[in-house]
């Protein structure tokens, strides 16, 4: 890794703001967006390297995305370039979720607008997919690895196959190592020191939420629900939804209705989907809610990578490691196909004008490079006109 320099952390802060505001279609659809953005056109770090922090961050609870933003600002920048990837992807989910607490926002264009923003995504995961696909699993063993990954997620969606799929792909990577090859990675220098405290601090918090969740004032409650949600779960974005609807509608923080509504709005706005929990925490308890539980929902995830990138890195240093990381990044790109499938495409595509709408975003991405900004315009304005045009679209 490259010297941090006094500005990096500043570049890094706007790199990741840009995608804070324009990268739509959840958790799945950010890791087309950074590859695009720090593989391709920056070229921070190589495709193996994204695909060595994307296999940690899939392995480990919490949000996947926000993990491998902040990943790739420690690889840039150190401490201050993770802390300002960070911040600066979080922040316009986390304020316009924040606006969206205190005023539901309503008109006839709202549904048309979620689709089209859905119709983004399919063009982002669909690049990422295509691009991971010829650069990471150039030969057969490892494409039949993502085939039956992508083929076991679609059959047996639960949250925990993902995390299984990835475990047996690096042992097929290691049975079929005298055929499959993977680069090497140029790994950052970490502290073991500062993961041991990074870890002993997710536990000790862990174990205080559940003496907190059930006594104390509002806001306290919530902090807990939402650190255990960001600590325990899962898969991401959509799998924490059960998780909070067990911890916070139950017991009666909040009615259904008002859940249900901020995680759609969740869905709508780009960045972290995890930024619901500054809605949760403002209805529940007010600014004090929203930014505790904002911190709550992200940091034990954070804490997690500084915990373990050491020993990951350590790890990836062996020969062994990178047999079994070419099963990994196999299992990563069946991870992508997925979800492009379900939810992505399944969720998107609903008429023949939908294939259309995406068709021209992909060629005009694809042909003359447009930027993301570009894409969202493009499918929000025509998802909109159609839905003018033809009422039952």
């Amino acid at each position: 890794m490259p010297t941090p320099k006094p500005h990096a952390a500043w570049h890094v802060f706007l790199a990741f703001l840009s995608l804070g505001l324009t990268s739509f279609g959840g958790p799945i659809a950010h890791l087309g967006y950074f590859r695009r953005a720090f593989v391709t056109q920056r070229q921070w770090l190589d495709e193996t390297h994204f695909a060595h922090l994307l296999g940690l961050c899939q392995l480990l609870p919490g949000p996947a995305s926000s993990q491998l933003g902040f990943a790739i600002g420690l690889h840039r920048a150190g401490w201050r370039g993770g802390l300002a990837a960070f911040a600066g992807f979080t922040l316009p989910s986390a304020l316009l979720m924040f606006a969206f607490a205190l005023w539901l926002p309503r008109g006839p264009w709202g549904g048309a607008v979620i689709h089209g923003l859905k119709l983004v995504a399919v063009v982002v995961v669909g690049q990422a997919m295509a691009g991971m696909w010829r650069n990471l699993i150039p030969d057969a063993p490892r494409r039949c690895i993502a085939v039956l990954v992508g083929a076991a997620l679609l059959f047996w969606p639960q949250p925990w196959m993902s995390w299984l799929a990835v475990l047996l792909a690096a042992g097929l990577g290691l049975a079929l190592r005298r055929d499959m090859s993977c680069g090497e990675v140029a790994v950052a220098p970490a502290a073991r020191g500062s993961g041991s405290w990074a870890l002993i601090g997710y536990a000790l918090m862990l174990v205080a939420s559940f003496a907190f969740i059930a006594h104390g004032p509002l806001w306290q409650r919530t902090t807990a629900a939402l650190y255990q949600a960001g600590a325990l779960v899962f898969g991401g974005g959509h799998v924490v939804l059960p998780l909070l609807k067990q911890s916070l509608v139950v017991p009666g923080l909040i009615d259904e209705n008002s859940f249900l509504a901020g995680y759609g709005a969740a869905q709508a706005v780009p960045g972290p989907m995890f930024s619901l929990a500054t809605f949760l925490g403002q209805r529940i308890a007010g600014w004090p809610g929203a930014l505790a539980g904002l911190l709550a929902m992200f940091v034990p995830g954070l804490l997690l990578v500084v915990g373990v990138l050491p020993w990951w890195h350590r790890f990836a240093a062996h020969d062994r490691w990178r047999h079994a990381a070419a099963g990994v990044h196999a299992a990563v790109v069946g991870l992508l196909l997925a979800a492009f499938w379900n939810p992505v495409w399944i969720g998107a595509i609903h008429a023949p004008g939908d294939v259309g709408i995406v068709a021209i975003a992909w060629l005009a991405a694809w042909r003359w490079r447009l930027p993301a900004w570009a894409a969202v315009c493009w499918c929000v304005l025509a998802a909109c006109a159609l839905n003018a045009l033809v009422p039952s679209y």
